[in-house]
């Protein structure tokens, strides 16, 4: 990055700060600061979990307190204990804070039309497009890595979604049985790694190494949640794969794939891995690539 950009990043945040109201002590008139009724957006028909909540926004576990005994206070929302445990807290809208969103929906349709109203028509394609486009590339820069366990509840939850999108894709469907092993074991240090990419407190893809025999490593479990597609979070993972591979001294690696998974051939050419003969049996796959570190 450069000087120009980061006062270009400057300039775009103080002007969609100001046209938002975000300076407003009482936002949308409705007599609370933006914190709090931002906050009244992020409760579904079932209420979240603080943790959850805190996770998702990226704030401060004091902050995120302060700001939900304040809407407590004013008879919007209540916090219950669903667990028996008293450290898990959930908090739902009670019937108050849910006529008050329905309020700020309203109010916040209205402040978005008087974005566009001004303009001509082209020039609102052109508004909306171009924030459409802000939109993806925040959210690709919101992406974390982390290193799971590939027992954890959220390398879990992803598998699951992968192993059920594969027998959707595929012509013969998919039993993980069938498939060449890639067990636990095989995912945990030191034997290989496995990785979750989270965005918005969510797990949202996955991917895993095998380190194999010391010098040649296998790159497993390439899953994005369709969610979050178009955010380069495949590329990030085999990447980051890439990096432990080199880290653990391995000097190639290798992966097959099914046909019909033509979006994944795609990455694997982009990011150097050719097309090579068989090197294993897998019963569900029609290429194999490789890879020189």
């Amino acid at each position: 990055m450069n000087e120009r950009q980061i006062q270009q990043v400057r300039r775009f945040n103080r002007i969609v700060t100001q046209h938002v109201g975000a300076l407003e002590e009482s936002y949308l008139q409705r007599g609370r600061p933006l914190g709090q009724a931002r906050l009244l957006h992020e409760f579904g028909p079932d209420g979240v979990e603080v943790r959850a909540l805190r996770e998702r926004l990226k704030l401060d576990s004091g902050y995120v307190s302060r700001l939900l005994r304040s809407l407590q206070a004013q008879g919007l929302v209540t916090t219950l204990s669903r667990t028996g445990d008293g450290r898990v807290r959930h908090v739902v809208l009670t019937a108050k804070g849910r006529a008050e969103r329905e309020t700020y929906d309203a109010l916040s349709d209205e402040l978005a039309a008087s974005f566009l109203v001004p303009l001509e028509p082209a020039q609102r394609e052109r508004l909306v497009n171009a924030m459409a486009e802000v939109e993806r590339l925040l959210r690709a820069g919101g992406v974390e890595l982390r290193l799971e366990r590939p027992d954890s509840a959220a390398a879990r939850a992803c598998l699951n979604q992968y192993f059920q999108e594969l027998a959707e894709r595929f012509e013969s469907g998919f039993n993980p049985a069938r498939s060449n092993p890639a067990g636990d074991e095989d995912m945990t240090p030191p034997a290989g790694f496995f990785i979750v990419a989270w965005l918005d407190g969510q797990p949202v893809g996955c991917g895993a190494l095998k380190r194999g025999d010391g010098a040649t490593g296998e790159i497993k479990r390439m899953w994005t949640s369709p969610t979050a597609r178009g955010l380069g979070i495949a590329r990030k993972v085999l990447r980051a794969l890439e990096e432990k591979a080199r880290e653990s001294g391995l000097a190639r690696l290798r992966l097959e794939t099914n046909r019909s998974l033509t979006e994944a051939q795609a990455l694997y050419r982009q990011e150097g891995y050719r097309e090579v003969a068989p090197f294993n049996r897998e019963p569900y796959a029609h290429h194999w690539f490789e890879k020189q570190l």
